[in-house]
């Protein structure tokens, strides 16, 4: 892992290299970048594949007490990450954090030359249905907060609707989900990160703003959606890409919200087909 100093903290990140196009790709809540694991293999021979590690609980160096991590502040993060690396004309990818698409309201999209939007927050649905609503809930609640946290322990627990049994169809191997939240179980800074991202989310008025701000992104963009989602409704996705004026729509089937762990050499497919490269 490589990691570069932001203005909230140290953000670690994964970075193939070469000289193909520069895919970056987004994680959500409570994961890290081992969510593209199979997405960047399948993609790396012909693509530049740089996976931050957002803090978003995933995360192992805690983040600076008085950092915005609000959904627009990590948002914002995402665009500064860009920046100290010098990324231009990069496809931004994201999966269940839907967060970034906020760069487009906020004006800092200049280095994005291309969206690839895949199963994730838009619209009011943030923190996105019942596992979101059930986090945000716990997140209020000290006690609730880390009882909800701790029973992440318990691997059958992990299938329930309102923890991960909605979020893939296949279950996410242990040893990466472990790994997903081995932070949030050992760091009390981590938790502290998470719930005040989780406690960030704006009225959703603010919300609907970042959507209708999309008819305004004058490039490519391509919104692949699970077509069985139980967390991301299918319908979000086809109004995104009717939002967008340059948008293409792609549903997979056979998939949940976590596409690149469902259907990933269906979403490389999807993505070698939009954006152009060498072979």
């Amino acid at each position: 892992m490589s990691e570069v100093l932001l203005s909230a903290g140290v953000v670690e990140y994964e970075d193939t290299g070469g000289d193909g196009p520069v895919l970056v790709l987004l994680h959500g809540v409570a994961m890290n970048g081992s969510l593209w694991r199979h997405v960047v293999a399948g993609l790396r021979a012909d693509f530049r594949c740089v996976v931050p590690t957002l803090p978003l609980g995933g995360h192992r160096r805690p983040m600076l007490p008085d950092a915005d991590l609000t959904v627009q502040g990590v948002a914002r993060l995402v665009a500064e990450f860009l920046d100290a690396l010098d990324l231009r004309d990069v496809t931004l990818v994201m999966n269940d954090w839907g967060g970034a698409l906020s760069l487009v309201a906020d004006g800092r999209d200049r280095r994005i030359g291309r969206l690839v939007i895949t199963s994730c927050e838009a619209f009011e649905n943030f923190p996105p249905g019942l596992p979101g609503r059930s986090l945000c809930v716990a997140a209020k609640l000290p006690f609730a907060w880390w009882a909800a946290l701790t029973l992440l322990r318990l691997r059958p627990l992990r299938r329930l609707p309102f923890t991960w049994g909605w979020m893939s169809r296949r279950p996410v191997p242990h040893a990466v989900m472990d790994a997903w939240f081995r932070p949030l179980w050992t760091s009390a800074e981590i938790r502290r990160d998470l719930r005040a991202y989780v406690l960030g989310v704006p009225p959703d008025d603010v919300l609907l703003g970042w959507a209708e701000a999309l008819r305004t992104f004058d490039r490519p963009a391509l919104v692949v959606w699970a077509a069985e989602d139980r967390v991301m409704p299918p319908a979000h996705g086809r109004r995104l890409a009717e939002l967008l004026p340059q948008g293409e729509l792609v549903e997979i089937v056979d998939s949940y919200t976590l596409i690149p762990e469902d259907r990933p050499e269906r979403l490389c497919e999807a993505v070698r087909g939009f954006v152009p490269h060498g072979r």
